[in-house]
């Protein structure tokens, strides 16, 4: 046959096939593998995946099909990678559409219809729902962490651990071919609560999908790795640096924090054996201090890009934005308080991007964090935190106060330094400076909490 005439022909199928529905017309992101040093994410060649991620924790059970396309293009354009959903957030969890996600209330028994037409509405169920948002997800290069029950849902008794066993083996039967998932057992509580229920989701997880990357996403102030660092169905950890304010911490002494979420970062970065780390939940952009007494400030964008900064360059391995508006996928039924699609534009949500930017902008896998960059530090939000590779060093501020760097830490005789700005993402060049002694590096602007800025050298 001619080769021109064989092309057609084989064009001519291949447009059949999308026209049809037969094939997809968009490639799937890569599923997420562990660096070689078990610092970072990699995809399936080994390239770079800085986790950026956003809390759209009712994502599957508020929005309809064309919001959450809305939504998700919108994540994608702010360069977000990562969206963390439950799917299920009570037993009896019902969608937009009036859809039950369980049979009796029963998480052993989801509820399941034969065929998936959405005009057919007895064919197009709750999962049907589910696998159009991952696919849609999907075309955009988002993965899914996929948290399985929320623990509110499960500390009540009325989980065994067999039910939750038969659910984690439909959800990854289900979705084990879907490259862009993510498993998040748990659910804001404690891992010693109803253990035998988080053990039964992981291990039934790591037995059916050995091939997507599992955590587990605490309570409060908590890691993940204070109940299951040695697990072997455990391949990352996450803490959640939750929303109080260092007044408002009343713990034990181990777990007092506060703030300074780059202690968590720092507790799992030295344990072994090595796993990545990540804030999955910190302070949620317009949230009260605390949550719930709305007489209080609310978080705000300069808060945010601190928990931002402070534990990416403590060394995790990407970071979780949440907003208020957005985690709940509010609607506007309370004219003081915005909707998600108002709150999906909220400063902080733009300003997320220039942390990934910054990252990927330098050589990848030898970033360590270094505090010896430091001649001297301070405490609270005037902490400095420090990362370099071999030829390249950060260092942020939250207040745009002094730093003095011991310099010689990285390679050159003589180094550019320049000033990078986390609300924008633009560079003020500062020029040559010689790579000895301590020198002292004065950011723009007056010195106040949210004037915070990334000194970059580079050899």
């Amino acid at each position: 046959m001619d080769s021109k005439l064989l092309n057609l022909k084989l064009l001519m199928l291949l447009c059949a096939g999308f026209i049809a529905g037969t094939k997809p017309v968009y490639s799937q992101s890569k599923t997420l593998k562990i660096s070689e040093n078990g610092r970072f994410f990699t995809d399936q060649e080994g390239e770079p995946f800085f986790w950026l991620a956003d809390t759209g924790w009712l994502l599957f059970n508020r929005l309809t099909r064309e919001e959450a396309d809305r939504y998700l293009t919108d994540r994608q354009q702010k360069g977000f990678n990562v969206v963390q959903v439950m799917v299920v957030q009570a037993l009896r969890t019902v969608n937009v559409y009036g859809d039950s996600a369980l049979t009796n209330h029963d998480l052993g028994v989801p509820k399941v219809t034969d065929g998936n037409t959405f005009e057919r509405s007895e064919e197009y169920d709750y999962w049907d729902h589910v696998d159009y948002v991952v696919g849609k997800a999907g075309e955009k290069g988002i993965k899914i962490g996929m948290v399985p029950i929320w623990g509110n849902a499960v500390k009540n008794g009325k989980t065994s651990a067999a039910q939750a066993r038969a659910y984690a083996q439909f959800l990854a039967r289900r979705y084990r071919d879907r490259s862009n998932i993510v498993w998040i057992n748990g659910g804001d509580i404690q891992g010693d609560v109803v253990p035998d229920v988080w053990e039964a989701i992981g291990s039934t997880l790591r037995a059916e999908d050995p091939n997507h990357l599992i955590t587990f996403h605490p309570f409060g102030r908590m890691q993940s790795s204070k109940w299951f660092h040695d697990r072997d169905w455990l391949d990352f950890n996450m803490f959640q640096s939750g929303h109080r304010t260092y007044a408002q911490d009343n713990e034990a002494k181990d777990l007092r924090y506060g703030e300074d979420n780059w202690r968590y970062v720092e507790a799992d970065y030295a344990r072994t054996p090595i796993k990545p780390v990540l804030d999955g939940e910190p302070s949620y952009e317009n949230i009260w201090y605390g949550l719930h007494d709305k007489t209080l400030p609310v978080w705000t964008a300069d808060d945010v890009r601190r928990y931002a900064y402070w534990s990416v360059f403590a060394g995790a391995c990407g970071f979780t934005y949440g907003n208020n508006g957005v985690m709940q996928m509010r609607y506007a039924r309370d004219p003081k308080l915005p909707s998600w699609e108002e709150a999906i534009d909220d400063p902080g949500a733009g300003q997320m991007i220039h942390l990934k930017n910054l990252m990927h902008s330098k050589p990848y896998f030898e970033r360590v964090p270094d505090q010896s960059l430091l001649a001297e530090n301070g405490e609270r939000y005037d902490r400095l935190l420090a990362t370099r590779g071999k030829d390249y060093a950060l260092i942020y501020t939250w207040n745009g106060r002094d730093m003095k760097i011991n310099m010689g830490k990285i390679g050159g005789a003589k180094l550019n330094a320049s000033w990078y700005d986390p609300r924008t993402g633009q560079t003020r060049v500062l020029g040559k400076v010689t790579n000895r002694g301590i020198k002292t590096f004065d950011p723009p602007g007056e010195v106040r909490n949210g004037n915070d800025w990334v000194l970059v050298l580079e050899k």
